[in-house]
């Protein structure tokens, strides 16, 4: 099992894949939990609380709740591209992941572990590359939907994403010019030698 979990094969960055996307994936309903009881206390509301003891199961309902959905689509629609486009964007906002070390290698029974699915020099870069394919999916969102409101609201979403993008890129840009590599997975081992030089 040990070969299957951690080995250098295809099946090994698949089950890699597999844990980041169930952590990440809890990590975000606990998240969006969180975010909805500390909304319905500043609004001096009740929250979500019908699902479960306290409304802990609330994030299981909202998921069953999406997949039965009924998926409304205009009759004009290009629909092919019109379910792709939210596809596109959240697919391209889980990719970022791939290059992000969840902690550094350790050794297991004589095996090295890397927690990392890719280990790319270019890391940082991989981050903002793959981060701004994310308009693609709101431009063709409105595209596809053959209707010019849809268009104009989609470039207008798409236009302010870039801006975003842009100074943030620039911003990060400035504060790692001097590095050779920028890989990720050295993130750990720089952060400990940073505090311990401060101590």
């Amino acid at each position: 099992m040990t070969e299957i979990l951690l080995g250098p094969g295809i099946v090994a960055v698949l089950v890699k894949i597999g844990l980041v996307l169930a952590v990440v994936m809890t990590i975000v309903s606990v998240m969006v939990l969180g975010e909805r009881k500390v909304a319905g206390w500043i609004q001096d509301r009740v929250g979500p609380n019908r699902a479960g003891p306290w409304g802990l199961l609330q994030p299981v309902a909202d998921g069953i709740k999406f997949i039965f959905k009924e998926d409304i689509i205009p009759s004009a629609a290009y629909r092919p591209i019109y379910l792709m486009a939210p596809a596109l964007s959240l697919t391209t906002a889980l990719t970022t992941f791939a290059v992000v070390p969840f902690a550094d290698r350790f050794v297991i029974s004589g095996i090295t572990i890397a927690p990392i699915i890719a280990d790319l020099d270019v890391g940082l870069l991989w981050i903002f590359a793959v981060a701004s394919l994310g308009v693609y999916g709101i431009v063709l969102a409105g595209w596809s939907s053959r209707n010019k409101y849809s268009l104009m609201g989609g470039l207008r979403s798409s236009a302010q994403m870039i801006s975003y993008e842009l100074s943030m890129t620039l911003s990060v840009v400035d504060s790692t010019r001097n590095c050779l590599r920028m890989s990720l997975r050295l993130a750990p081992s720089a952060f400990r030698t940073l505090i311990s030089r401060r101590r």
